[in-house]
């Protein structure tokens, strides 16, 4: 049988890390985490660290994309 770990940033469940004999392989449940759908990583803490990075520069690129769309340069 597979063991699985809950992937959490800060309360939001995002996807699910597979043991592998060569690691864990993270499944997303989070679309702003595709591009990492099925990416293989050699600890549990690699791919917490990953998805957390990855999470919060989606956010800030979705927060600059906002802010730049209602503030348009001249």
């Amino acid at each position: 049988m597979l063991q699985s770990h809950v992937i959490d940033i800060d309360g939001l469940f995002v996807g699910a890390a597979v043991r592998l004999d060569r690691g864990y392989r993270f499944i997303a449940t989070d679309m702003r985490l595709d591009d990492l759908d099925g990416s293989i990583w050699p600890t549990l803490a690699d791919v917490q660290r990953l998805a957390r990075r990855t999470l919060f520069g989606a956010k800030s690129h979705q927060a600059a994309s906002a802010r730049t769309a209602a503030h348009p340069a001249a």
